[in-house]
């Protein structure tokens, strides 16, 4: 198993659900400042790598927005991003493999919107969850389920099919809090 990460999972919640809002509303700055406070917090990269990681993957989310999006451009992105990840967090995952499992999430996030079968999408969370921390599936399933919940729940917002907004910012920000709270139970056990 990888090495014993702290994070503060309501920290990591706030930044990455405000994060998500940022992006939705393709408020770029907005998402880079969050992004910079997630890294810190999540993966411990300091001033000012962590503006630096926060580029990165700010980049690799802008450019996945289009439709007919560049592929590799957002892989490369990805890849600096978790390279700087991995030097600060002493976690010991393989960047080529993460930052592939990050655009599958993209990928099957985007696919799956609206869907009612999310099996494709939790293993993609599963594997992910496993590959950054070092977790087994077993260990790693409810912090995927969780996640895959809260981007239900960012669809409905987007979709603007959700009846409360504000009250499904807060489920989001909630599920993300219990997954982040999960991974840090498992990483701890």
């Amino acid at each position: 198993m990888g090495k014993t990460l702290q994070m503060n999972p309501e920290r990591v919640a706030y930044a990455e659900a405000n994060g998500w809002r940022a992006y939705y509303e393709r408020d770029w700055l907005k998402v880079m400042r969050l992004i910079v406070a997630l890294c810190q917090e999540q993966f411990h990269i300091p001033f000012p790598m962590s503006l630096l990681a926060a580029y990165y993957t700010t980049r690799a989310s802008a450019s996945w927005v289009p439709e007919d999006h560049d592929v590799g451009k957002v892989q490369r992105y990805l890849k600096k991003f978790y390279r700087i990840a991995r030097r600060y967090s002493g976690l010991q995952f393989d960047v080529e493999r993460v930052a592939a499992l990050e655009l599958q999430y993209f990928d099957v996030h985007r696919r799956l919107v609206g869907k009612e079968d999310k099996s494709e999408f939790i293993q993609t969370m599963i594997d992910l969850h496993c590959a950054i921390f070092g977790l087994t599936p077993q260990q790693a399933r409810e912090s995927a389920e969780l996640r895959v919940k809260a981007s239900d729940t960012v669809d409905l917002i987007t979709s603007k099919t959700s009846t409360n907004v504000a009250a499904d910012w807060a489920k989001l920000e909630q599920y993300l809090r219990q997954c982040y709270a999960s991974i840090q139970r498992e990483l701890a056990s």
